[in-house]
């Protein structure tokens, strides 16, 4: 009996953990995403390693993160309204029609050594584009193919398990295959995987759900959406952490070719095996995640995985081996996935209904359209100072964010309460929900 108190309760919950894929559309959804998304990681390593091949520079690392995520910082508030409007479900469809052009006319451009790097900042910013309409659609039309709503963070959990799966095995195969034949191979395979996801999205057979709006304008629309995302004191603060988070915590991923190739000493295969480190600890926190059966107790994992992730970031900094920095970056992707899922949870959780597509724009705005920003800034400083003075400050700035948020944390518990009392999440008040 001893043993059995010291287990987590999490992981007694873990034949529960697949809990949302008795719903057939989700099932499907899952599916498809998880072939896709390994061609994806595929085509992201493919790139970042083209144009250091081609250019040598860290900045213009940066910059080609910049132009594939600024997109979603301008249009996202504004695609959010139309996800709010409109079929999620096809609007998703079209973008991964989109995607899958985009990913060809790369392969073709590669493959026939017509690439330039104009190329690469031009396709990137179309690849923005196409993920402002995505983003707010895929985050918001989860909730719409489970069954039971209580199975909604085991969704969200499950979502980032098979990204990061995808993430584990991706890059791998990226780096074997770069290595072999090039990156053009890596951007054919990517485009080719996008048939499978459109393919279960397809196939499912309940449509999206339309939600009620008033009929009002598309101006009153998006004003609506942004005067409740920011009076909330809970969604505006989570908002904030996570625009933090973007800009300057997750930015340290741009530098990873330059830190295989100049600090590792390493190769195309190097930067896989940093990548695949990452995707192991996602996954085994997304895993983890999933095998929750509450919301309460996000807030506490938020402030852990911030102060883990920054002090991940500074031992980076200083080292110098590939085994030492697997098992860093190891650490750096479970607690990043552990607070991204904790924050896409209690956002969804506490937004209601009809204002989710708009509040989840929101969310992919400061999730990915600040980290563009953030890419442009870390390969310009990186540029001047080095990659391990970069690392430093980045990681020392993501520690003291988690501090803000935990001194805060009382003031977030103070506002979700309600909210969790009025969905019938508690039917108390206990001290501690988040």
């Amino acid at each position: 009996m001893a043993f059995d108190r010291i287990i987590p309760k999490e992981f007694k919950a873990i034949t529960n953990i697949f809990s949302s894929l008795r719903s057939r559309n989700y099932r499907l959804y899952f599916t498809g995403q998880g072939i896709s998304l390994i061609g994806t990681w595929m085509q992201n390593i493919a790139l970042s390693w083209l144009v250091y091949r081609l250019t040598g520079s860290v900045f213009l690392l940066g910059l080609i993160g910049f132009t594939s995520l600024i997109p979603t910082f301008v249009l996202a508030p504004f695609t959010g309204v139309l996800t709010d409007r409109y079929n999620r479900l096809h609007i998703m469809i079209i973008a991964q029609v989109c995607f899958m052009l985009q990913a060809l006319t790369m392969a073709f451009l590669v493959l026939f050594n017509l690439i330039d790097v104009w190329h690469i900042i031009a396709l990137s910013l179309v690849f923005g584009i196409i993920t402002a309409f995505d983003a707010p659609a895929r985050q918001s039309l989860v909730v719409e193919l489970i069954d039971k709503p209580e199975d909604l963070g085991n969704a969200i959990a499950l979502n980032s398990a098979i990204f990061n799966g995808a993430r584990l095995v991706g890059p791998a195969i990226a780096g074997i295959t770069i290595a072999a034949v090039g990156e053009g191979i890596c951007f054919l395979l990517n485009a080719l995987s996008f048939v499978a996801v459109i393919w279960a999205l397809l196939m499912i057979k309940t449509p999206a759900k339309q939600i009620a709006m008033n009929p009002t304008n598309f101006r009153e629309s998006f004003n609506e959406g942004f005067k409740y995302t920011f009076q909330s004191v809970p969604i505006r603060m989570l908002i904030i952490l996570l625009a933090s988070l973007s800009l300057f915590g997750l930015s340290y991923t741009v530098l990873l070719p330059a830190y295989a190739k100049e600090i590792l000493l390493g190769g195309s295969d190097t930067l896989g095996y940093m990548m695949s480190a990452m995707g192991a600890g996602a996954l085994f926190g997304a895993i983890y995640m999933a095998a929750r059966k509450t919301v309460l107790g996000l807030g506490r994992i938020i402030t852990g995985s911030m102060g883990v992730m920054g002090l991940a970031i500074v031992i980076a900094a200083f080292s110098e081996k590939i085994h030492s920095s697997l098992v860093v970056f190891f650490f750096g992707g479970l607690s990043m996935i552990l607070l991204l899922s904790s924050v896409n949870t209690m956002l969804q959780t506490i937004a209601e209904e009809d204002k989710r597509g708009r509040v989840m724009s929101f969310y992919a705005m400061a999730l990915m359209g600040t980290t563009p920003i953030g890419n442009l800034i870390t390969g310009s400083v990186a540029s001047g100072i080095g990659i391990r003075y970069t690392l430093l400050i980045i990681g020392t700035i993501t520690i003291l964010s988690g501090i803000w948020f935990g001194l805060n944390l009382k003031t977030l518990r103070k506002f979700v309460r309600p909210i969790y009392v009025s969905k019938g999440i508690l039917q108390a008040l206990p001290t501690d929900i988040a």
